[in-house]
């Protein structure tokens, strides 16, 4: 029951806050559809402790993640040290996560929050309405070995289908494979400017060359490479592309 009232408050919270007392999915959290209105203040108050779990809610679920481990690899492979600047790769993924869960985001308001703003169901209705689509996204690229574990951490019933799954399983198992996926493609994107910087340090202790570090030698090489190949139209696409 914690965990429903947690994530209709982060699913509906920032909503809620902007919304009038009489349409607010605060308004009727009571049993069978009893209407326990809220004061305002304590509407307030729930809503501002649910927005603080809003960014760690929106970075494990969402395609953040991925792309954020992925850019951090790349940056690191690349060797540019803080360019592009942390603000700028968060500010990139948010945009493309933004992008990428546009169509679900829609196919929740549609089928959740709009009937319970017009009264046609509560919102403990609209909790399961809502995390449907929210379940078929993080099944999709959770593994199944991950699920199997959380399945048995939880000590939950084996599930027959994927829509048995609830999300306690769905959201962990989900973070895990996303952080198995992005150190995968991120060690993939190490290995060709590994080889340069491999070649470099080979060249200049072959020559006698010890008054520079081989790495500040192979910067130029491994940025001249990626921008040849246009890295970042390849890298950013192939990441939208892996969440179709």
């Amino acid at each position: 029951m914690a965990l429903r009232t947690l994530f209709l408050g982060i699913l509906f919270g920032t909503i809620a806050f902007g919304a009038p007392a009489a349409s607010s999915p605060l308004t009727a959290l009571g049993s069978k559809g009893s209407a326990t209105t809220l004061s305002l203040p304590m509407q307030i108050a729930l809503s501002l402790t649910l927005m603080v779990l809003l960014p760690a809610a929106l970075m494990s679920i969402t395609p953040f993640l991925r792309i954020t481990i992925v850019l951090h690899f790349l940056r690191q492979a690349l060797g540019t040290q803080s360019t592009p600047s942390n603000q700028v790769l968060i500010g990139l993924s948010m945009f493309l996560s933004l992008l990428i869960m546009q169509p679900m985001a829609t196919e929740i308001y549609h089928s959740a929050w709009e009937p319970m703003d017009q009264g046609k169901m509560s919102a403990s209705q609209a909790f399961d309405e809502g995390s449907k689509p929210l379940k078929t996204f993080l099944g999709k690229y959770a593994r199944e070995k991950d699920i199997q574990l959380f399945v048995e951490v939880a000590k939950a019933p084996a599930p027959r289908n994927s829509s048995d799954l609830g999300l306690q399983v769905l959201i962990p198992a989900y973070i895990l494979s996303e952080l198995k996926t992005g150190f995968q493609i991120g060690a993939l994107l190490f290995l060709p400017f590994l080889v340069i910087d491999l070649v470099v340090a080979s060249v200049t202790l072959s020559i006698g060359m010890v008054q520079l570090p081989p790495v500040m030698l192979s910067a130029p090489f491994k940025i001249l490479l990626f921008v040849l190949v246009d890295g970042w139209n390849l890298v950013v696409g192939s990441l939208v592309k892996s969440f179709y």
